[in-house]
């Protein structure tokens, strides 16, 4: 099985079939409008505009299972992502990614995938909130929370996770490698 099995929503409401993207490398994002990391949105941007034309594509999945901090429907997020941070790339139909109602797509990357542990200054600041929402947090593939990202090749493989607190520049040189 890999990625390119699933099929997810469009903001419209339409099915896509990820089989779409093959020989595409991918990074599968799951996002939040109201986050301490939206911000990040800025980085993932300028990110897809350098690589976008290597191959790479980056696909936004807004969810709302962390802190309530993607209350919006589609289209406000989406309005709201194009309009502050001018986001060219797809964004799809809001999800869960944990728990019985997590999309077929991210039960399998969770099943398929390992916490990679938070860094830098936000550490101590999340992993408090994650612990008490999950004790068991840093032995499972659950997301632990908004703008985890998935780094699938062109096979359709999961290559690494990067959590919130990642590097974006070790990510985009890791991105790099794999395109």
């Amino acid at each position: 099985m890999n990625i390119y099995d699933f099929t997810v929503k469009a903001q419209d409401g339409s099915d896509v079939n990820l089989s779409t993207f093959e020989g595409k490398t991918l990074l599968v994002v799951n996002t939040a409008t109201g986050c301490g990391f939206t911000p990040q949105y800025e980085e993932l941007q300028k990110i897809y505009e350098e690589l976008h034309e290597s191959g790479l594509e980056i696909l936004d999945f807004p969810c709302n299972q962390f802190g309530n901090q993607a209350p919006g429907e589609d289209e406000e997020i989406h309005d709201f992502c194009t309009g502050r941070y001018g986001i060219t790339f797809e964004q799809y139909s809001k999800i869960d990614v944990n728990g019985e109602n997590a999309s077929p797509l991210y039960k399998w990357i969770t099943a398929n995938t390992k916490f990679a542990g938070f860094n830098g200054p936000m550490k101590l600041v999340l992993a408090p909130i994650v612990k008490k929402m999950d004790p068991d947090y840093k032995n499972n593939g659950n997301i632990k929370w908004n703008f985890t990202k998935i780094l699938v090749n062109k096979k359709g493989e999961i290559v690494e996770r990067f959590e919130p607190t990642a590097s974006l520049d070790e990510m985009k040189a890791r991105i790099k490698e794999v395109l």
